[in-house]
């Protein structure tokens, strides 16, 4: 796991560009604290940070060269399955020189091309140079787990591990409107869009070529779609094609040279992965966050009814109000593109004490996407089913209008999904995908931008991207499935793994998916609905798998999610910031981007009875504000 940066210049202006490489190697550090290193030509130069997994030794240091000279490699990511490449590599007549799975990689692309791509099981974002050529190779891995951004002018080629480095490099900064509207809807934009106008996310399961003459791109893989047709064995069996692939995907990223751990929640994703790590590894450590202040929001005891059963070696951060609030800052502060899903704090906390015991964690991300385990997959399937539950709920939408709707209590937390629900009937499957996506309306969030904004706003740009987003769902018809396959493209890469990315490599934490090991999310996607959902129970063959080895307690509670008191802060902690600075009329008005009449209305509904989802379009302007103020002026 490291950062990864490089330039590919087209000319002499192009290459005065080399004189930024090593700040924005630099700028990585926390992605890779262990090594920096930088090589360049004339026209090509690569810039590695390392965080030291497999072969700790300086064997196995990056840019890692070919014996030949030829080809160099940069590398983030994790090969799981590298043992068995190397044995065939070996009997190839390749010579290693490391115990690396950077190594093996770098012989496996020069050997095969593209075609390597199909043989790895991991996660990476990588780049090969090849001198001869003076070509560049990249790839990102098939979920999306590590990211990729890139920059093209006439004159260079530039790709980093964030966008940070990529701006260190001296580029122009401008806004990209239509990506700030989609922003103000979803509280991360997806790829391949950024903030930046010009700079691109690589898209999961997409390759670049670039030659003096060639710019191509390349989607090498997409997970393949439920076909429809009958499953071709019953649901036992499934259970148990489940338990053993996810078994070896847990056993295949247990392999380090440093110490290992497990992220374990309470909930029963994560459960199930710490359990099958303690199965391999005696002595497990598990961690696990709490809410010392909020109860509602801890599930601590949970964690430790699965270590006790487990017998791992446990540790619980529990922390105050107070203890949140002081990593705001931080979080804000190492930010380069707005991103506000308000659990990134609650990560970035469990990543930053996680790192003092461990290198490595495993987390049970991915399963609510593959399986079904969000409220709003349940509501979909409710609509599609129909029922005199989901009539009556459509009806009484007008009550749901008025009634006060809150995410920090139950009651008020029911309203809330209730008038999501009732509003959604209404709506087509996609637009129905899509306000439940986000937090705001698209006429809600176009109405926070000011007239000079609006004007720089390309209606047509934002229509494509958002058709192109939601490509995956039919006009008409669409099931449950067709919905999942949809946050398999959009919320987990973008969001999901977006956040677990940047909050771990603050503190040069790697984390590791077992669920987004290609093979289980290919098998995921070849299971019928009712393997999913089934009468009310999400996630029903996860559950059902695993039951016999998890403690009882965990089932038949309501999900919770890894969230915050995000409402609390902004209403006290956060109040004197918003309204005296990020927000405030004067700063709205000078600044030029929002409307301040919308945003000074939107406050006022944070301090109501009725806050609704409030409080994250104000934490999403909240972000965006910090990071515009520390990267435009």
């Amino acid at each position: 796991m490291c950062g990864i940066t490089g330039i590919y210049a087209f000319n002499m202006i192009g290459r005065v560009s080399m004189i930024h490489l090593a700040k924005a190697t630099q700028v990585l550090d926390h992605r890779g604290p262990d090594f920096q290193n930088t090589v360049h030509d004339e026209a090509v130069g690569l810039g590695h940070r390392r965080l030291s997994i497999i072969d700790t030794t300086p064997d196995a240091n990056q840019p890692m060269t070919d014996p030949s000279g030829r080809y160099t490699l940069i590398f983030n990511g994790e090969i799981f399955n590298f043992s068995q490449l190397r044995q065939e590599l070996e009997a190839r007549g390749i010579t290693f020189r490391s115990l690396s799975d950077t190594e093996v990689l770098l012989h496996l692309l020069i050997l095969e091309g593209s075609e390597a791509l199909n043989k790895l099981n991991g996660f990476f974002a990588f780049a090969l140079y090849d001198r001869r050529q003076k070509s560049i190779f990249m790839a990102r891995d098939r979920m999306g787990i590590k990211p990729l951004y890139y920059f093209s002018d006439n004159d260079r080629f530039l790709f980093a591990s964030e966008m940070k480095s990529i701006l260190a490099y001296g580029i122009e900064k401008q806004l990209d409107f239509e990506a700030l509207h989609t922003y103000l809807q979803l509280n991360y934009i997806p790829a391949p869009r950024t903030i930046m106008k010009g700079v691109k996310k690589m898209l999961p399961g997409e390759s670049i070529y670039i030659d003096a003459n060639i710019f191509e791109k390349k989607i090498w893989y997409t997970p393949p779609r439920y076909n429809e047709k009958p499953a071709s064995e019953g649901y036992e069996d499934q259970q148990k094609q489940l338990a053993t692939l996810l078994e070896d995907a847990v056993l295949k990223r247990l392999v380090s040279d440093v110490p290992l751990g497990s992220f374990l929640s309470g909930g029963i994703d994560s459960s199930v992965i710490a359990t099958f790590a303690a199965r391999h590894k005696p002595g497990l450590h598990t961690f696990s966050i709490g809410y010392r202040d909020e109860p509602f929001f801890d599930e601590t005891n949970y964690a430790q009814l699965v270590a006790k059963k487990i017998g791992s070696q446990h540790h619980v951060f529990s922390l105050t109000n107070s203890d949140l609030y002081r990593h705001v800052h931080e979080i804000l502060d190492g930010i380069d593109e707005p991103f506000a899903d308000s659990s990134a704090i609650a990560v970035n906390i469990l990543s930053r004490e996680t790192r003092k015991h461990a290198t490595v964690a495993l987390s049970g991300d991915g399963a609510d996407e593959l399986f079904g385990g969000y409220n709003k997959h349940a509501a979909f399937q409710r609509i599609i089913e129909g029922g005199g539950a989901v009539r009556a709920a459509a009806a009484l939408e007008p009550l749901w209008h008025i009634l006060p709707k809150s995410r920090n209590n139950k009651l008020t937390n029911l309203f809330r999904q209730l008038d999501r629900l009732g509003e959604g009937m209404k709506l087509s499957p996609k637009d129905r995908y899509w306000r439940w996506a986000g937090y705001a309306r698209e006429s809600e969030a176009f109405a926070l931008l000011s007239a000079n904004s609006k004007e720089k706003f390309d209606a047509d740009n934002y229509n494509k991207l958002r058709s192109a987003l939601l490509e995956n769902i039919p006009g008409h018809n669409a099931t449950l499935n067709d919905f999942l396959y949809a946050d398999l493209r959009l919320v987990l890469p973008d969001d999901m793994l977006t956040k677990v990315d940047r909050m771990s490599m603050a503190h040069a934490l790697e984390v590791r998916v077992p669920f987004l090991d290609h093979r289980v999310v290919e098998f995921a996607n070849s299971l019928p609905v009712s393997s999913k959902i089934n009468g009310g129970i999400r996630k029903r063959i996860v559950q059902d798998t695993f039951r016999e080895i998890l403690p009882e307690e965990l089932y038949n509670r309501p999900k919770k999610g890894f969230e915050v008191p995000l409402l609390k802060w902004l209403r006290t902690d956060m109040r004197s910031i918003i309204e005296d600075d990020l927000l405030a009329d004067s700063w709205l008005r000078e600044q030029g981007i929002f409307n301040p009449e919308k945003v000074h209305k939107l406050r006022k509904k944070l301090y109501s009875s009725d806050p609704g989802d409030t409080h994250a379009r104000i934490w999403g302007l909240v972000v965006f504000q910090w990071w515009y103020k520390r990267y435009f002026i």
